[in-house]
């Protein structure tokens, strides 16, 4: 049975730690706009999870991490997951991070009354994602997964209009363009059986990838790995009901206007939940008035879907 348990109130917390630490100056929010569609000469790089401002803290997570706020998070009360002592990000999660991660979103949906469930507005949903490795957006080394309340997700947006992807991923999508690994999972499993169920998806990634690459090493090595550097980059994903993982062999592409490329639209684990974050609203606009073209963009981030194999 688990026995990492998230602070009951989580919820409640992270969204006051969030407005203490926005009107003090801790974090900075970007609003966005929403719609459906090391060489040693370098200096260290900061590491703002080693010891994170006490604006930023939202609770310690014993034995093994800490809770944060996102310092530039685009959607409120944006969270992070991150190991207390020093993980590498692009090697492989252990039990007690997907076990903590589950804590996590079953604290936000025991947060809210069974009699307002059925209600379409996201509370009580957690959406959580992980990031590894150059091609899945990753931009810190330090080991941590991302946290966004659904209902944060879904400000901005018509009722009915959208829901977090990654919930309708175990099973088939006939017009995902690229392959994702999924399964169900349950409240109540322990950390090492999430752990059995993601290294068998990552493990059917790594065959997907080396079997479009033809480098049967990554999939024979996979096979008996259960430790250290992650052999190709990927996403995970995970819901109250689903763990994903996307083999990533790019991280974007250009964004195209009348045949000029005017930006490039890159994705990290916010894919699985179906979104995508643009940084110009020339991006934006382009975006908009041709969704077929992020589409054409989506099929070059992972593996074709004519190229995926069992395993």
């Amino acid at each position: 049975m688990a026995s990492v348990k998230a602070p009951g109130n989580l919820p409640q917390l992270v969204k006051s730690t969030f407005g203490k630490a926005r009107a003090n100056g801790d974090l900075l929010y970007f609003p966005t706009q929403v719609t459906v569609l090391a060489p040693t000469s370098i200096p260290k790089v900061f590491n703002p999870f080693e010891n994170p401002d006490k604006g930023l803290l939202i609770a310690e997570l014993a034995p093994d991490h800490n809770l944060v706020l996102n310092k530039f998070a685009v959607v409120q009360e944006h969270f992070i997951l991150a190991t207390k002592s020093f993980r590498e990000q692009t090697h492989l999660l252990d039990a007690n991070d997907l076990e903590a991660t589950y804590a996590c979103i079953a604290a936000y949906h025991d947060s809210v009354p069974e009699a307002e469930m059925g209600s379409d507005a996201g509370e009580g949903e957690l959406y959580a994602f992980f990031n590894s490795g150059e091609f899945s957006g990753a931009s810190q080394p330090h080991r941590h997964i991302q946290l966004l309340p659904v209902a944060r997700m879904r400000e901005g947006i018509e009722e009915g209009k959208w829901d977090v992807l990654a919930k309708r991923l175990v099973g088939e999508i006939q017009d995902l363009p690229f392959t994702v690994f999924a399964a169900d999972i349950e409240p109540g499993m322990s950390g090492q059986a999430l752990r059995d169920i993601y290294l068998t998806l990552y493990r059917q990634a790594c065959a997907s990838v080396a079997a479009l690459l033809s480098k049967g090493d990554i999939a024979d090595g996979a096979e008996a790995q259960t430790e250290g550097l992650a052999r190709i980059s990927y996403n995970m994903a995970m819901t109250r009901h689903a763990l994903i993982v996307c083999p990533r062999l790019s991280e974007g592409g250009a964004v195209w206007d009348q045949g000029e490329a005017i930006g490039k639209v890159s994705f990290n684990g916010t894919v699985l939940a179906g979104t995508a974050l643009v940084k110009t609203s020339a991006e934006w606009d382009a975006l908009r008035s041709d969704p077929e073209a992020l589409f054409n963009v989506l099929k070059t981030i992972g593996v074709p879907k004519s190229s995926r194999i069992e395993s």
